[in-house]
């Protein structure tokens, strides 16, 4: 019921927005505001989408619970898809959403109704259920997770090995 209302009230709001400024400032200049809003909101989401996109990969990296990323994510492409709509409506809407404190707002709201009950990172529980299981620490750049083989040195090698010029 209220995504029927959503898209009937959504349009008529935008048609009576477009009737008010084109009354106010004219015909060309409220489409050269609605392709400015356009082109400005584009540049406002790429940068926000970036810096959306550095923050999960950083939680995921250290082990944390990134569903706070994946929703800021979430909320920069519904931006971005509102941007694209040509309306003023949409427009402040979506440029809202880009905004980082509105975001954080409306996830607050969201958090007060969704309840996570468990978060995992390769089979390890982050919830603290499983105390016996914790996620890896960490490791430095310069550890190389890697399997051997022991090679018998009295066999000669069959060919170049690749590891060496000849």
């Amino acid at each position: 019921m209220w995504l029927f209302v959503a898209f009937l009230a959504v349009p008529l709001i935008e048609i009576t927005l477009f009737i008010q400024v084109g009354g106010l400032i004219g015909l060309w200049p409220t489409l050269a505001l609605v392709l400015l809003t356009a082109v400005a909101g584009t540049w406002l989401m790429r940068r926000e989408g970036a810096r959306a996109l550095n923050d999960l990969r950083r939680s995921l990296n250290d082990l944390r619970d990134p569903t706070g990323d994946i929703a800021h994510g979430a909320m920069i492409l519904l931006a971005g898809a509102l941007l694209l709509t040509p309306g003023f409506f949409t427009d402040t809407v979506g440029i809202l959403l880009l905004i980082k404190p509105v975001r954080a707002w409306l996830m607050a709201q969201v958090g007060k109704r969704v309840t996570m009950t468990r978060f995992t990172v390769g089979g390890a529980p982050m919830d603290g259920r499983h105390p016996g299981r914790h996620p890896e620490p960490h490791r430095s750049p310069t550890v190389i997770d890697a399997e051997f083989h022991e090679v018998d040195d009295s066999t000669p090698p069959r060919g170049p090995s690749g590891w060496t010029r000849d």
